[in-house]
């Protein structure tokens, strides 16, 4: 896999070099176990690495509990329990970081959700790449009618790629442009027909209807359909993504998360609070601007990298 975080600053340290000057720095830590104030610094640290309260608190909990019970001899036995931990956050419940592709017939379909700036479009565009790579058919639909320009932005990407688009009149129902999609998919033999919507705000009830339209009118035409349902997130935003996964969540059956925008260590973390609260995977991280810059998720790869990195 190749490396997540490519762009650590010069001298910067690691996740795991800022938790160990905070709390196991001391060598009388692998005697008499963790004082008050390193708890704390400890909690502090992987709070600003984005871990979210939950994760943060069981993970201060593995640290304190080998501390207490003297089984830890030596830095690396904690940054093995840590990391150990964060894999079991990772594989509990929910934990398939593959897309899902239909084998009954029909494309695959994939609807993708988010609001503005989050990257979506170019996410589109690189899964698409990815795709067409693999040898698939790909298709892209351009369902986000209301911003202006989205429709052209995206003829072009797939231009770019050299796979089928259907487009619109802007304006348009963005459900009627699902309509078409789906009956031009399956009449050109589509493998991968790939639904952009539009960069709503999770704020505005009347587009989230919408959007709920558009998964209706997807699942009529083919039965399984969609067969992902990914919600593109910024992983610089923090608390923000917590908002959006649970608003969005609230009208569609989300399937997996992409995570833009991790080029570096410093909010790592989203990955592993995310998944504590809701439960969904993360399948993919964007990683850079290039086509090509988008990588599948690997959860032992990713634990590894996010400390050490």
């Amino acid at each position: 896999m190749a490396r997540l975080f490519r762009t650590k600053e010069e001298g910067k340290k690691s996740l795991w070099d800022r938790i160990v000057d905070v709390a196991l720095t001391d060598v009388t830590v692998l005697v008499k176990g963790l004082d008050e104030g390193s708890l704390e610094g400890l909690e502090e640290t992987l709070i600003a690495a984005d871990f979210g309260v939950p994760s943060t608190l069981r993970l201060v909990e593995v640290v304190e509990t080998l501390a207490e019970r003297g089984v830890a001899k030596s830095q690396r036995d904690f940054l093995r329990a840590v990391r150990e931990e964060i894999v079991a956050i990772l594989r509990a419940g929910r934990s398939d970081t593959a897309l899902r592709f239909n084998y009954e017939g029909g494309p695959t379909v994939f609807l993708v959700v988010g609001v503005n700036g989050v990257g979506k479009t170019t996410t589109i565009a690189k899964l698409a790449h990815r795709l067409t790579r693999q040898g698939r058919k790909v298709m892209i639909a351009a369902g986000d009618t209301f911003r202006a320009g989205a429709i052209e932005q995206l003829k072009r990407w797939a231009d770019r790629v050299g796979c089928e688009f259907v487009g619109s009149d802007p304006g348009r129902d963005p459900a009627a442009v699902a309509f078409d999609a789906m009956e031009q998919a399956q009449a050109k033999e589509v493998d991968v027909l790939i639904i952009d919507t539009a960069g709503r705000l999770h704020t505005q009830n009347d587009l989230m209807k919408e959007l709920e339209k558009v998964q209706r009118v997807v699942a009529k035409k083919l039965d399984g359909a969609p067969h992902e349902t990914l919600i593109v997130l910024d992983s610089t935003v923090g608390q923000n993504a917590m908002a959006q996964i649970r608003t969005f969540g609230q009208t569609l059956p989300l399937t997996g998360i992409v995570l833009t925008k991790m080029d570096g260590t410093a909010r790592g973390g989203i990955v592993v609070a995310l998944k504590e609260e809701f439960n969904l995977p993360v399948k993919f991280l964007g990683v850079g601007e290039k086509m090509d810059d988008l990588l599948p998720f690997e959860i032992d790869a990713f634990a590894k990298e996010v400390l050490e990195a």
